[in-house]
């Protein structure tokens, strides 16, 4: 049940696995993300009912935007981990979920968190959630 303007009202799923896993990056979120960090690739563009046979887990550019589905952030956030080792820069959209192991595990030890301010509009309706970046910033181990 969902408390809504003080009374009890079941909630109800209408949206699918797919509204939620494929939903645009407001543009203008986008282009100032663009501005400070100069995208070259985005391993997980728009996938409207899974018909994009690119699966975006082979090699990424130097400086990536990810807007991961929602429902499987894990291997995307796995993999910007690697992306970081082998120099490159991955920043992500995600919800806020800070009591999650993936959280922990895979964003706090590994990357720089900004919370953005308000809620994100995707498709002209705010998210039902907060949102962040995670900015996993390259890192190179030099041998001797």
């Amino acid at each position: 049940m969902v408390i809504r303007m003080g009374k009890w009202a079941p909630f109800k799923r209408t949206r699918t696995k797919w509204d939620r896993d494929d939903q645009p990056t407001p543009e203008a979120l986008y282009r100032r993300l663009d501005d400070e960090f100069h995208f070259d690739f985005d391993p997980c563009p728009m996938n409207p009912k899974g018909l994009r046979k690119f699966d975006g887990m082979g090699e990424w550019g130097k400086v990536n935007f990810v807007n991961p589905p929602y429902s499987k952030k894990e291997p995307w956030l796995r993999k910007a981990i690697e992306e970081q080792a082998k120099g490159k820069l991955s920043v992500f959209l995600l919800p806020v979920d800070t009591s999650t192991a993936w959280f922990h595990d895979l964003i706090l030890p590994h990357a720089e968190v900004r919370f953005l301010r308000g809620r994100v509009y995707f498709n002209g309706k705010p998210a039902m959630f907060a949102s962040m970046l995670a900015i996993y910033k390259p890192k190179f181990t030099v041998s001797t």
